[in-house]
Formats: structure tokens, sequence, C-alpha cells
């Protein structure tokens, strides 16, 4: 069966926001390595910790949108590190929670300079007009993408 519209993937959204993605994730995260010892999903998780402290490791997966398999070998290799620290919840005795070590936090302050400079390099070619409809958009196409949820075959 013909295609009515075939797709062209240098217009199509989805693909573009990943190749995006890919490409910032790529060129930030070597130097994440090299400079701090961290892969992005484990940058990913002390700056969600930084910005929430005792969190499951689920409720990490869930803010970074990052799989958890993912999520737990970050976690995994944090404990090891010795950035984040894992206790039992005072609320509920059955769930642990993360939270930063001094370690950790020693690490993000190291990071977050790093990580503003790079955003406002990649962002200097926009006014300030574009920042404000490029930060509306990608909430407003986050919100849609998390309210209609994956795709299903039919």
């Amino acid at each position: 069966m013909p295609l009515r519209q075939p797709l062209q993937l240098d217009r199509f959204i989805p693909y573009r926001l990943s190749v995006l993605s890919n490409t910032v994730s790529s060129a930030i995260a070597g130097a994440y390595e090299r400079r701090f010892g961290l892969t992005i999903p484990e940058w990913r998780v002390i700056a969600v910790l930084a910005a929430a402290a005792n969190l499951s490791a689920a409720e990490v997966a869930h803010r970074t949108a990052m799989d958890k398999v993912a999520v737990s070998r970050a976690v995994t290799s944090l404990l090891r590190a010795r950035r984040i620290e894992r206790r039992v919840s005072r609320a509920d005795r059955r769930r642990s929670v993360l939270r930063l070590s001094g370690a950790g936090r020693r690490v993000y302050a190291q990071v977050v300079p790093f990580a503003l400079a790079y955003e406002r390099a990649l962002l200097r070619p926009l006014g300030r007009q574009e920042r404000a409809r490029l930060d509306r958009t990608l909430a407003i196409l986050l919100g849609r993408a998390t309210e209609i949820g994956p795709i299903h075959a039919e």
C-alpha cells in the first residue's frame, strides 16, 4: 500500500528533538566524564537529588524520564562512589530514599557552573523572546507528550 504522505525526517519533530537531545548529551557527556567522573545518568540523578532530597529511585526515574535500569545503574555507581546515600524513609520504613552525600554536594557545586555555561553557549543565538517562546513550547510539548502517552499499533 503506497504511503499518502512520506515521512520527511528533516521535518519530523520527534526525530529532530531526538537528534538535538542526543547531540547535546553527547557533547556534554565527554566533558562530564573527563572533568567530574560522571555519566549523564549519574549527573541527572545528582541534579534531581540536589533539587529534592529523600526520593526513591523510582521517583528519580519518573522525574528524569529515564529508564529504571539506567537509574538503578547510576544509583549503584553513585552509592559506590559515596556521592549519594541510601536511607530508610522515616515516613515509611518499607521505603528507601536517596540523598546527596557531602561528596555529591561538592561535585554538584562543581558541575553546575559548567552546565550553565554550556546552556548559555547553546542558547546564545536566541534572543530573549525566542528563549521565552522555546521554554513555553517545550513545556507545552512535554505536557502533550505526557498526556497522549505511547502510540499503540492497532
